[in-house]
C-alpha cells in the first residue's frame, strides 16, 4: 500500500477553488519560492505517514457540508506532485465517492501527469513568473518542470484557474501583467479564471523560528487596491467577465 507524507488537513478551506473544500497539505517542495509563507512543507521527510484511504476517510465525514456550497476537496502543499503514485490513489478514491478533485500546484513534480490529470477536476496552476530567469530569481528553479506539466495540462480535461503572487517591485507592474496574459493565453488551455493575489508577510515568523532567512526581508505587503487594478487589466486582456 502506498502512503505519503501529509503536513496538514484543514476542513473548511474558503480560497482554493469553487465552494467549501477540504484542504490537504502534502509535504514536499522542489521550489524555494521567496514569498513562500510554508516554508515548514519543502522538506518530503517531514510531516505525518498516511495511506489513501486514511485520507479519504477523512474527507469523506465532510461531504454533506461541501457538496451543498459546490465544494470538495483540495491537495495543495508543498507541491502534491511530488508524491505523484500517493496523490493518484488519492484522486481516484475520491472520484470513486463522487467528491470534486482539486490540485493546487506550480507544476513541479515527479511525473504521471497525464494520469493524475484524468482523475482531477480542477487545476489551480501557481505560474511564479513570465521568464526562465525571472523562475530562477524567485524559486530557485527554471520552467522546465512547469513546461511539462503544461504539455499534459494541454492533453487534459481537467479545468484551470491560474494563480499569480503580485509583489511590489517584482511582478507588480502594468507590463509583467500584459506578458502574464499573454503567456496563459498561448500555453494555458480550458482556463476559467486568474486569481491575481495580494504578496503578504504573514508567515515571515515561520522563517524566523525555522532560522531561515527571509529573501524579501523588507518588503512590504502588497497594497490591495493597486492588485485590483492590475485584476482588471487582466481580466480585461484575456476577456474574462
Amino acid at each position: 500500500m502506498v502512503k505519503g507524507k501529509i503536513h496538514s488537513i484543514e476542513t473548511m478551506g474558503l480560497v482554493d477553488g469553487p465552494g467549501i473544500r477540504v484542504v490537504v497539505f502534502f509535504q514536499g517542495c522542489k521550489l524555494r519560492c521567496a514569498y513562500c509563507h510554508n516554508p515548514d512543507t519543502w522538506q518530503l521527510n517531514g510531516g505525518t505517514e498516511m495511506t489513501p484511504s486514511e485520507i479519504v476517510q477523512k474527507i469523506i465525514r465532510f461531504k454533506p457540508y461541501f457538496n451543498r456550497s459546490g465544494g470538495g476537496v483540495t491537495f495543495s502543499g508543498g507541491d502534491p506532485l511530488l508524491q505523484p503514485d500517493f496523490l493518484l490513489e488519492c484522486l481516484k478514491l475520491c472520484k470513486q465517492s463522487g467528491i470534486h478533485t482539486a490540485l493546487d500546484t506550480a507544476g513541479f513534480g515527479d511525473g504521471n501527469y497525464d494520469e493524475i490529470l484524468k482523475y482531477t477536476d480542477l487545476v489551480l496552476l501557481d505560474i511564479k513568473q513570465t521568464t526562465g530567469k525571472g523562475y530562477i530569481a524567485l524559486t530557485g528553479k527554471d520552467t522546465t518542470d512547469v513546461n511539462i506539466f503544461l504539455e499534459s495540462l494541454r492533453k487534459s480535461k481537467s479545468r484551470v484557474w491560474v494563480r499569480h503572487v503580485v509583489v511590489p517591485g517584482i511582478t507588480d507592474s502594468e507590463e509583467h501583467i500584459t506578458k502574464l496574459a499573454k503567456i496563459i493565453k498561448e500555453e494555458v488551455p480550458n482556463l476559467d479564471k486568474v486569481e491575481l493575489l495580494s504578496y503578504h508577510v504573514l508567515g515571515v515568523s515561520k522563517y524566523e523560528e525555522l532560522s531561515i532567512p527571509y529573501k524579501l526581508k523588507g518588503v512590504e505587503a502588497m497594497d490591495k487596491d493597486k492588485t485590483k487594478k492590475l485584476q482588471a487589466l487582466i481580466d480585461n486582456l484575456l476577456n474574462i467577465k
